[in-house]
């Protein structure tokens, strides 16, 4: 687990001392490269290190890769998104604790855009498959469920929020129920050089069981813009715990991410 946090870090600042920027970065960029709903082709690389956990000595981290693909339904704009992770979660075995780690469930969403772009809304399903090559990792539960974004565009930066809900349909009935809902709020403020701040949690609540836990992060991105319009977008937001309940929430993360976004017009040539 060291070793892992220890190379993406060596990744993220070679990155950072690597890359450079081939075109100015407005603020509208800046925009765009942080908004849920901008209608571009998109490949992310997203990792949640929980470093500490309520009531357990054990570590967890959730790699994830991203995949959105815009597309028109009639007139109708939508984003389609896949959602696939690698999960190293604690398991107490013998009275001792161990780590397991594999593939988990897959995400599949189909949002439909509306809205003018000072207020944007995405509203859709998703349906989550039990695609987890260990127990531990995954629900075993074919789950589905509604998905709904707001986005508010400013010239300092976005303001908005992200609701989800979920509940499973069928899978192994001597798994616990998937209950499931989950708010991320989000902010994000402009800063000079392609730099800009954020915060953006994600709360977490199980209504079967009743835990939850409510982060809240502060955060720093860099975008760089290439010539042919596509930007990348390098993240750290370390998160604590404000409120909680049950075990094994995290008390403290730290969220990484490296996104990628590509116009239209380039897949196209």
């Amino acid at each position: 687990m060291m070793r892992f946090k220890k190379i993406l870090f060596s990744f993220y600042w070679a990155l950072l001392l690597c890359i450079q920027a081939n075109a100015e970065v407005s603020h509208d960029d800046l925009n765009s490269a942080n908004n849920l709903l901008t209608p571009m082709y998109g490949l992310n690389f997203q990792d949640l290190m929980r470093s500490s956990l309520y009531g357990n000595d054990a570590t967890s981290n959730s790699l994830e890769v991203q995949g959105t693909l815009p597309h028109m339904l009639g007139k109708l704009p939508q984003l389609t998104r896949m959602t696939v992770a690698y999960h190293t979660v604690p398991v107490t075995a013998s009275g001792q604790n161990d780590n397991v780690s594999g593939l988990g469930d897959l995400y599949l969403y189909d949002i439909f855009l509306f809205g003018p772009e000072i207020l944007q809304m995405g509203l859709g399903p998703f349906i989550v498959m039990p695609t987890a090559t260990d127990a531990s990792t995954g629900s075993d539960k074919w789950q589905a469920g509604l998905a709904a974004t707001l986005v508010s565009t400013h010239p300092w930066g976005l303001l908005g929020a992200s609701f989800s809900y979920q509940h499973d349909f069928a899978g192994d009935e001597n798994r616990p129920t998937q209950n499931i809902a989950k708010l991320q709020p989000y902010f994000t403020y402009n800063l000079r050089s392609g730099m800009y701040a954020r915060s953006a949690g994600t709360w977490i609540f199980n209504w079967e069981n009743g835990s939850y836990f409510i982060p809240f992060g502060v955060g720093l991105g860099k975008v760089w813009k290439r010539k042919n319009g596509a930007t990348i977008n390098l993240i750290l937001e370390p998160q604590w715990t404000a409120a909680h309940a049950g075990e094994g929430v995290p008390i403290f993360q730290t969220f990484g991410g490296l996104n990628f976004q590509f116009p239209l017009s380039n897949i196209i040539k």
